[in-house]
């Protein structure tokens, strides 16, 4: 067991090493048939962690899509020098400070997250994560990679943040993803900042859609569409979906996302990868690696980036490129399940 800690780790920190490639996600969806056989197989299923779900529906606020769009507009623009993840630092903290919260700078060599919490009403039900990275690559403005992502989390500090749930709601704005996830290895490496944490949720890329025949890949020698369609995805060649990919270890955390949508939101494609990513390092390039290093749960939403969208880490990420209905419904999924998950005792 030793052994595949350390091969895990090997792995884990050589992808840091390299980045998100041109070719990431290639082999996204190569976890999925192996996963899904993993996680209906009782006899290999680690136990789920032993909490239960309030008997009565929860019911989640509407998101405003005027106010994802406000927040997307402010932050598109290259976010890669310090001045302008500086000018991040400083919308995304007004913009809590506007809600109510207290906003707290957490410096880390090369940079600096932003974090705040509301109180639950059980100190012994613990916490949820919600988080975004707010950097860019240079010299691309952006907006899908990460303004989308940093939008659905201040919509989430908005609707839940003056909402009483059991469990206490904390945000992050992590700074230097696109670095090595160093942001968010700085927040993992606190045990103070993950005690009592229950579960952690990653948005990076959230916002483009593409319905042309073709248009969503997927990796060669996989046959992916029966999963999907269990999903609800009729057309797996269109990439119309959003994909939440979390260890195997939390099932609830997929669970509550897969029930988080209705007929008017996109499908949700819920990803359960076994060993934490050992045998596809291409799932641990995000923010919500660190935490499954951690023993945390923790999954990541995304619309699969590059394997759908031609503008990832491009110039022409830009506002023209977001389908806005699209990224609506992203917003309302995660509302939906961090109310959701923060009703959970």
């Amino acid at each position: 067991m030793k052994q595949l800690i350390w091969i895990g780790i090997v792995i884990f920190v050589a992808v840091l090493a390299v980045g998100w490639s041109s070719d990431s996600l290639q082999q996204f969806s190569a976890v999925w048939q192996v996963s899904t056989d993993r996680a209906t197989d009782t006899s290999q299923r680690p136990s789920p962690p032993p909490l239960t779900v309030e008997t009565n529906p929860v019911v989640a606020p509407q998101i405003d899509p005027s106010q994802l769009w406000k927040h997307v507009e402010n932050l598109a623009g290259e976010r890669e020098g310090e001045r302008d993840r500086a000018f991040a630092r400083d919308y995304i903290s007004q913009e809590l400070k506007n809600l109510g919260f207290a906003p707290e700078l957490q410096p880390f060599d090369r940079g600096i997250n932003v974090f705040t919490e509301r109180k639950g009403t059980d100190s012994k039900a613990g916490a949820i994560l919600v988080a975004a990275h707010y950097d860019t690559v240079p010299k691309s403005p952006g907006a899908d990679d990460n303004a989308t992502g940093v939008a659905v989390v201040l919509e989430v500090a908005r609707l839940l943040g003056s909402r009483p749930t059991p469990r206490t709601l904390q945000v992050a704005f992590f700074d230097r993803e696109e670095l090595g996830l160093l942001g968010s290895l700085a927040f993992a490496g606190s045990d103070a900042r993950l005690k009592n944490l229950q579960g952690v949720v990653v948005l990076d890329m959230v916002g483009y859609a593409c319905r042309a025949p073709g248009c969503q890949r997927y990796p060669e020698g996989l046959t992916a569409q029966p999963f999907l369609e269990a999903s609800g995805v009729t057309s797996p060649d269109k990439g119309e979906f959003i994909a939440v990919v979390g260890d195997a270890e939390h099932p609830l955390l997929l669970k509550t996302f897969a029930e988080s949508r209705n007929a008017d939101l996109p499908p949700v494609v819920a990803l359960p990868v076994p060993l934490k990513g050992l045998l596809t390092p291409d799932v641990l390039r995000s923010d919500h690696a660190p935490f499954w290093y951690k023993g945390i749960g923790a999954v990541l939403v995304t619309d699969t980036a590059n394997l759908r969208s031609p503008h990832y880490h491009q110039s022409t990420d830009t506002l023209a490129t977001i389908d806005r209905p699209f990224f609506a419904g992203s917003a309302q999924i995660v509302v939906n399940a961090t109310a959701k998950l923060l009703e959970i005792q």
